[in-house]
């Protein structure tokens, strides 16, 4: 079994297409990311550019939904899928993602893709080959499970031994192309059925194999959720991260939720294995949607976001596209202080929960604690945390976001916090 800490040692961070792009972006739109990310957030700890899906569909985006069913895609003689060259050129001539995976490298930075369960349902139709074994897809795939949302898949039978050598084949590629993350979607919850809500379990068992057996370090993270709290002992064996939750938008109700999400998953959170908040909606979003808008969280919800998942430690996975980015917004996903809580904080924990408040900490070292704070309410108002709940009778404070010294309290902190804000600190003993 792959050493998974090696891979994601702390919560990845990075960018993915799809809040912005959906499934029509392109290889342009993806090396212009990339270099605004490597001028402006790789010395942040920002490195990895995702491609997410349907990045074998020549006509993606074009129809009047999300996807165009049972469209033709571009697929090798071995039944894996290959770039459509109209959208990712240098990718013509059997390069593959290759060309484009090297100039992100050259950058410093990192490169990712997105892949469906299974096998091309246009490859079993056609009974093509699968490299390394002496079949065809159709003997391999199984056509009763499918996807609830996009046509272009058929699961395959995990209990067929051929099925480790399409999955190996597929591997095999993606190392050749320099890939060094995988989102595979369609595995993390099987929403198509809701009495077998884990039946994509064979399969993560095949991914996870094929990663160790291509010998290129890769982070496996698994979509949509959400993820089964009873199978995180599963979940931590064979990714590096998965969603606990289905697609979040920029919702406050949604944000607002993932506080008891999070509580549920926090004690799983540790080195290799990332429970997942899900891509920040942040910025510009909507434009593959054909609904090009500014995020629709206010600033106050913005750094609520961002400080619940930096004090739970989720992997960061940026939505709203980079290119033009807002100093203001820059600055939100750039703060040194708040990202080291992400980066270097350890056991997060919720120890106050209710309908108008939450407080958070996680350890920071040397005895000191991250602690946020939170006002889930419509209307202003004072949150408190006791010191005695972090163990302390008197401390010192460093306000993260504002990045200065506020002083020593006795016996309780106390904020008073916008709508929907928060407010994190270091807290140090005295």
């Amino acid at each position: 079994m792959r050493d998974k800490n090696q891979h994601a040692p702390r919560p990845p961070m990075g960018w993915n297409s799809w809040d912005c792009y959906a499934a029509a972006v392109t290889e342009k739109q993806l090396l212009d990311n990339a270099r605004f990310m490597a001028l402006k957030m790789l010395s942040s700890g920002w490195e990895y550019i995702v491609c997410d899906i349907q990045w074998y569909e020549p006509l993606a985006g074009t129809g009047e939904g999300e996807y165009r069913p049972f469209a033709e895609l571009c697929i090798d003689e071995y039944s894996r899928l290959l770039p459509a060259e109209n959208r990712f050129p240098s990718s013509a001539g059997g390069k593959g993602f290759a060309p484009i995976a090297e100039k992100i490298h050259d950058m410093g930075l990192k490169f990712g893709l997105h892949y469906m369960r299974g096998i091309p349902r246009q490859a079993v139709h056609n009974r093509l080959a699968i490299k390394g074994a002496n079949t065809t897809a159709d003997k391999i795939a199984n056509p009763f499970s499918i996807s609830r949302w996009n046509s272009d898949m058929y699961g395959v039978d995990a209990g067929n031994p051929r099925a480790r050598d399409y999955y190996n084949s597929i591997f095999e590629q993606f190392a050749l192309w320099g890939v060094d993350y995988v989102k595979v979607d369609d595995i993390c919850n099987t929403n198509m059925y809701p009495g077998a809500p884990y039946s994509g379990k064979g399969e993560m068992e095949l991914i996870s194999g094929a990663i160790s057996n291509c010998a290129r370090p890769m982070v496996l993270s698994l979509s949509p959720g959400p993820a089964l709290i009873e199978k995180a002992w599963h979940l931590s064996r064979y990714a590096n991260m998965w969603r606990i939750t289905d697609d979040f938008w920029d919702r406050w109700d949604l944000l607002k939720d993932m506080f008891a999400r999070c509580e549920i998953w926090q004690s799983h959170v540790k080195s290799g294995c990332w429970p997942d908040c899900d891509m920040l909606p942040l910025g510009r979003v909507g434009e593959g949607f054909k609904k090009p808008r500014d995020t629709n969280f206010t600033r106050d919800e913005q750094r609520a976001l961002m400080t619940l998942w930096c004090v739970f430690r989720s992997p960061l996975m940026m939505g709203g596209e980079l290119t033009g980015m807002d100093d203001w917004t820059l600055s939100l996903l750039t703060n040194d202080e708040v990202l080291a809580v992400q980066r270097f904080g350890a056991n997060p924990c919720q120890i106050a929960f209710n309908n108008e408040e939450a407080v958070w900490m996680n350890d920071a070292g040397n005895g000191g604690i991250n602690l946020a704070l939170f006002n889930l309410s419509d209307d202003e108002r004072e949150v408190c945390c006791p010191l005695s709940a972090l163990g302390f009778n008197e401390a010192r404070l460093r306000d993260l976001w504002n990045k200065k010294d506020t002083g020593i309290v006795k016996e309780k902190i106390v904020l008073k916090i916008k709508p929907h804000g928060a407010e994190l600190y270091k807290v140090e003993k005295i």
